[in-house]
This record gives structure tokens, C-alpha cells and sequence, in this order.
């Protein structure tokens, strides 16, 4: 069974429990969701679509994003993840690649897309959007009430949720697309994961096989590929609000009485701050992704929930999961002088092999078939370096691509930042280079943000101490900097390095 068909095969044994709690508390039944899903996917199928269209997808998580996404997969068609607000060099790269036939997106999104005043604010702001009612698509399905912009004969949402439901619970073709994802790339070549019903399902079981999830559990979380596991299982999926604050996202994990969440370990972070103490005791489970989880995250998620795991978890877009690794594992790999970030063991099924120059190569059936347009390959390379230790556990070393060259020693930061992390007064660090006009090499900056910053000016002192004890003498650092944060981005809120770099360049910095 697909994914989709493990969702609406849920919703048909319990009809009458809840399966959606969105940001605002409403709530959606599996009854309900299974009704509105059938209704969309048949009035989708009335007006054309057809097995195999591609649905650019931009819409923001919700209740309705959710019902017409498993409709759109459900009657055949796939759903395509592009960021309109990518720009639109990069948009129209992008929509050349996919080529979709439909587009779906929000009414105020078409408003802002089309009309000038709109755009012209937007653009104000940084955001510059295409003109999505120009793509040359088919039809355009829009949510939310109807605004100017939006194109004429564009399907409402809320009237294919009136549409009466016929006959049985779609088949889906297991090997057929279900998801295509942009990812990186550039406007000359964008990169596109695809993903398939039987791709996706493997994920599910792997995951539900390490954090088990059933009928009584709540999952709080924004996260598409943990929710859709959430509802094959029968469990109920907790939205937190779009815009909340950390403040609300913990009080929702009391109100709600949250059994597993999921955050990206900055956004953890934020929620400790905002909760000022213990998380409540409903919580089995706080996974953890997206970013390395840095020892001090780690401590601070144990002290708040002793009676949760806290488990990290290693997966990137082309495969979902790879390994897990519990908290008192990673903190015991730093606490032991073990160098590099400890992933954990391969989950069942998960094949791993390493490319000359150590980057890890994966396979499995929860691995995306390939890339858009591009011929499939056996291994997925994913841009790490890693090692697998004594008792087979994956060791992560660093990004390939965020190597520094210091004479002939190659400086991997992702195998010193953990254990940087790890010293006493140390919230966060990041290694990045910073050219030497002079001898050609890179001059390697660390930096580093104070646990507390009454402490701070002592700190690059103290570390000059301390480091030689933890890093080879090669990766000692030319120049420490203290800094209040260091700059992230993207949903992930993963370290900008090349944003760091500029900060630390000499003469915008301190050291």
C-alpha cells in the first residue's frame, strides 16, 4: 500500500477519532478528513486531472494544504514543492524542469503574484514573487476566498469539498511519482528530488518501526513527512500555528498533551527558553533534525524531559530516515573525545558505502528513485563525509563542500564544532575560512556564541587554552570571534556560512 492508501485505510477504522488539530485548535476527524479528501480527489479527476500531472504546490501547511495534497496524489496526479519566493529566475528554471500542469496555491498568493500595488510591497520587502497566474498550466485551483488575481475559471478549493464522493477508496500506482521536491541547483541547472508512493511508505515503516506511533498519541510538529506518518498510524497530528512563537509552541505541547514532537534544535532551543522549565510529562518522544544538535541542545532537552527519548535523526530530502541516535549516545561520543557528530546506526534496510575520498554513499528502499530529469544512479551521494566506528554506527565528519584548505591539511569543520560545542561557556561554534591574500590559504575563523554573555570577552582566552586539548594542532583556529548568534537560514535554520563569513571578515568583526 502507498502512503495515501495507508491514510485513508486508517481513516475508514476510526472514523469517529480525531486526526488533525490545526494552529487555531479546530479539529478534523479521519471520518471527515477521509470524506474531504475522496470529495477534492473526485472533483479533481471531473475537471481533468489526470494520472501523472504534475500540481505546483504553494500552498502553507494547514488542514486544506493537507486534504488537497493527498487528493492531488490520490487521483494520480504529483505534487511539486517550488518556492515561489525563490525568485524568479530561479522560479522559472524551476517550472522549465517540472513543466506542471496545474497549479495550486493561495488566493492572497495570486493576489500578491498578479497585482501591482501587491507586488510592488512585496518587493519592498525583499520578497519578489512570479506572476503565477501567468504559468502556462492548464487550471489553478486556489484556497481561501476569492481575491483579484486570481485567474478567471481558477477552481475554489471550498467547492471541491462539496463535491460528493464516488465510488471506492482510490489505488494509487506505487512507482509512480507522488512528490517532487526542489532542493539545490542553480537557475542554469535546478536539482528536483522525486519521490514515490513506495519510496515514501518505506519511510513511514522505518520510522514507526524506531518511534512508534499509534491510536492516543498526539504529534506536534509542522513537518509534512512526520505528519503524514502521524495519520497512517492512527495517531493524532497537532499543527502548530504558521507564525507562532516558541512561547506558544510549548504551551500547545501541554495543552495538547503532546506525545512526540519534532523541532529543528534552534527551534528547541527557543521552546526551552519560552517553557523556563520542565516539558510536560505526556512527552515519549522529542526528535530532533534538519541541523546537527549540539551537545549543550541535547543536555538542556534531557534535564526539561527525563521521562522523553531524545533522539536526533539523520535524513536528508532524497532519503527519510537514515539513522537515529538517542542523546546520552551523542553526548557520550563528545564526552568521550570521539571526534566528528555520531549519527547512529543505519536503520534496517539502509545501505552504506563510502566514495574514495570518504563521502558516504547511500541506497535503500526508502531512497528516492533520482533526480528530475536526470538518469538514476545506485548510491546516492550525499555531500558528507562520515565513517562508520567500531559498533557500526555512522560518524558524521563534515560537509564536502564546507572544507577549508590550510597548507596540505584539510580542515573538515563538522569534526571539531561538536566537540568545541561541548566546553563549558560554549552555546555554539562554527568554523569558516576567510581567504589570506597574502599566502593563498584560508585564514580559519572560529566562532563561537557565549552561554552567557557577561562571560563572553573572556571566552576566546579561554578557549585559546583549552582547544589544543580537544582539536588537532592543525584546526586550532587563526582567530576566535564571539558573536550574540550565529546567522542561519532556511526552514531547517542551518548555520549560513557564507553569511558567517562575511561577518567575521576582518574589519566587521572583533576577536
Amino acid at each position: 500500500m502507498s502512503l495515501v492508501e495507508k491514510v485513508l485505510a486508517q481513516a475508514s477504522r476510526t472514523p469517529s477519532a480525531v486526526a488533525l488539530v490545526a494552529g487555531d485548535g479546530a479539529e478534523l476527524t479521519y471520518g471527515e478528513l477521509r470524506r474531504q479528501v475522496l470529495s477534492v480527489h473526485h472533483g479533481l479527476r471531473e475537471n481533468g486531472l489526470r494520472p501523472g500531472d504534475g500540481v505546483l504546490f504553494s500552498v502553507r501547511p494547514s488542514p486544506e494544504s493537507l486534504v488537497l495534497a493527498i487528493a492531488v496524489v490520490a487521483a494520480g496526479g504529483c505534487v511539486i514543492f517550488a518556492d515561489p519566493g525563490a525568485g524568479p529566475e530561479m522560479f522559472t528554471a524551476r517550472m522549465r524542469l517540472a513543466r506542471p500542469r496545474w497549479s495550486a496555491a493561495e488566493s492572497l498568493l495570486y493576489a500578491a503574484s498578479r497585482l501591482a500595488p501587491v507586488r510592488a510591497y512585496a518587493r519592498r520587502r525583499g520578497l519578489l514573487l512570479p506572476n503565477l497566474s501567468a504559468l502556462d498550466v492548464g487550471r489553478h485551483v486556489y484556497t481561501g476566498r476569492r481575491l483579484p488575481g486570481v485567474p478567471t475559471g481558477a477552481l475554489a478549493l471550498k467547492r471541491l469539498l462539496r463535491t460528493s464522493p464516488a465510488g471506492p477508496d482510490p489505488i494509487t500506482d506505487p512507482d509512480a511519482p507522488a512528490a517532487v521536491i526542489f532542493t539545490s541547483g542553480t537557475t542554469a541547472r535546478p536539482r528536483a528530488v522525486v519521490h514515490t508512493g513506495a519510496s515514501l511508505s518505506a519511510a513511514l515503516g522505518l520510522l514507526r518501526e524506531r518511534v512508534p506511533l499509534g491510536p492516543g498519541d498526539v504529534v506536534h510538529t509542522d513537518q509534512l513527512m512526520l505528519g503524514l506518518p502521524t495519520l497512517a498510524s492512527g495517531a493524532r497530528w497537532s499543527l502548530p500555528p504558521l507564525t507562532g512563537s516558541a512561547a506558544l509552541f510549548a504551551e500547545q505541547l501541554r495543552q495538547r498533551r503532546a506525545t512526540h514532537t519534532y523541532c529543528v534544535p534552534v527551534r528547541l532551543a527557543e521552546v526551552l527558553d519560552a517553557a523556563g522549565g520542565p516539558l510536560p510529562p505526556s512527552l515519549r518522544h522529542i526528535l530532533l533534525g534538519s541541523a546537527p544538535a549540539p551537545a549543550g541542545v541535547l543536555r538542556r532537552a534531557v534535564a526539561a524531559a527525563p521521562h522523553a527519548q531524545v533522539l536526533s535523526v539523520y535524513a536528508m530530502t532524497e532519503m527519510l530516515p537514515v539513522a537515529l541516535a538517542t542523546a546520552a549516545d551523542k553526548i557520550a561520543h563528545v564526552a568521550g573525545g570521539d571526534p566528528g557528530d555520531l549519527l547512529g546506526a543505519p536503520l534496517p534496510g539502509v545501505r552504506v558505502s563510502f566514495a574514495a575520498d570518504g563521502e558516504l554513499l547511500l541506497a535503500g528502499p526508502n531512497r528516492s528513485p533520482g533526480y528530475l530529469g536526470e538518469p538514476p544512479s545506485p548510491w546516492l551521494p550525499t555531500g558528507d563525509l562520515a565513517r562508520l566506528d567500531a559498533t557500526g554506527r555512522l560518524v558524521l565528519l563534515g560537509r564536502k563542500k564546507d572544507m577549508l584548505i590550510r597548507g596540505s591539511f584539510n580542515l573538515y569543520p563538522g569534526l571539531y564544532e561538536p566537540a568545541v560545542t561541548a566546553l563549558p561557556g560554549v552555546a555554539e561554534a562554527a568554523y569558516v575560512g576567510v581567504p589570506d591574500p597574502v599566502h593563498g590559504d584560508e585564514r580559519v575563523v572560529l566562532a563561537v556564541v557565549a552561554d552567557d554573555p557577561a562571560a563572553a570577552a573572556a571566552l576566546p582566552a579561554r578557549l585559546r587554552r583549552d582547544l589544543p586539548g580537544i582539536v588537532d594542532h592543525d584546526a586550532l583556529p587563526d582567530d576566535i570571534v564571539v558573536l550574540p548568534g550565529l546567522p542561519r537560514a532556511g526552514r531547517g535554520r542551518k548555520v549560513d556560512r557564507q553569511a558567517l563569513r562575511d561577518l567575521v571578515t576582518p574589519g566587521q568583526a572583533a576577536s
